[in-house]
This record gives C-alpha cells, sequence and structure tokens, in this order.
C-alpha cells in the first residue's frame, strides 16, 4: 500500500512524501503515531486550549525516533488545510494496512521482515523548544482552502 501510494504519479506530492516517510515503520506505530499528529494539529486548527501544548509536545518529545517529526515538516507551511487532509488520507492508509497485517498474524500468515527505518530510537539532532505560546504562521491563517 506505501510503495504503491509513495510511486503513484496522480497523488499529491506531499502525500507520496508522506508514505514513504512510513515506509519501514510498523504498523501500529506509525498509525498511532500520525492519529496522535493529527489530531494535534487539528486541535490547534480548532482553537482547542490543549492543542499547542499537545503538538508540541510531540514535536519536542526526546524520547522517540524522528518520525512525527518528519511526517509534520514534510507538511508544514503547505497550508493547515492541505496538512490536514494528508494526514486524514495517510491515517486512513495506515488504518487500513494495520488491518491487513493484523489479519496475516492471526492466520499466520509468514511476512517478510521489515528494515528498520530508523538506525536510531532517539532523536537526532537539534529538538524543537517547547514553547505552548507558539506564534502560528501563515499557513495556519492565510491558507487558500480556508477562503473558497
Amino acid at each position: 500500500m506505501l510503495r504503491d501510494a509513495a510511486l503513484d504519479p496522480e497523488i499529491r506530492p506531499t502525500r507520496r512524501m508522506i508514505a514513504n516517510a512510513c515506509i519501514g515503520m510498523s504498523a501500529n506505530d506509525a498509525y498511532y503515531s500520525v492519529r496522535e499528529l493529527r489530531e494535534a494539529a487539528q486541535w490547534v486548527h480548532e482553537g482547542e486550549p490543549a492543542g499547542k501544548a499537545k503538538l508540541m509536545s510531540v514535536l519536542s518529545n526526546d524520547n522517540c525516533d524522528d518520525f512525527q517529526r518528519c511526517i509534520y515538516f514534510s507538511l508544514a507551511g503547505r497550508g493547515i488545510v492541505e496538512m490536514l487532509d494528508d494526514l486524514e488520507w495517510l491515517e486512513d492508509l495506515l488504518e487500513r494496512r494495520g488491518r491487513i497485517a493484523s489479519e496475516q498474524l492471526r492466520m499466520n500468515i509468514p511476512t517478510l521482515p521489515m528494515a528498520q527505518a530508523y538506525v536510531a530510537d532517539e532523536p537526532d539532532g537539534p529538538m524543537i523548544a517547547m514553547d505552548r505560546d507558539f506564534t502560528q504562521g501563515s499557513s495556519w491563517w492565510m491558507d487558500e482552502a480556508l477562503r473558497r
């Protein structure tokens, strides 16, 4: 599923990018990580009081790999409507992938071992500073899709 999406020229480039970023991630880790990121971005967009803290917590977490940051920064600045649309698309794709993986496990169908997507389980490089009152740039407010 992910490889098909990653290579499909009919799919928006941002979707191909985030599909590629999920290759090698375990089905459950990828799904729940993308779901958490989508929820946090959606909360910020909807003005939920805990939204900014949640998004900063996800992006500044120093106890996990860089997967969520990779997905977020692949979409950041392109407009919140497109970001949420792409995250929902990916979440749906990963949910279906997880159902297939679960069925394979239940039926004891052998699968190929996955190569690790990341060489380390901790972040590599500078972290995002934790600031619950971060300023939302124009991609959160001046998105062309919000004007339609």
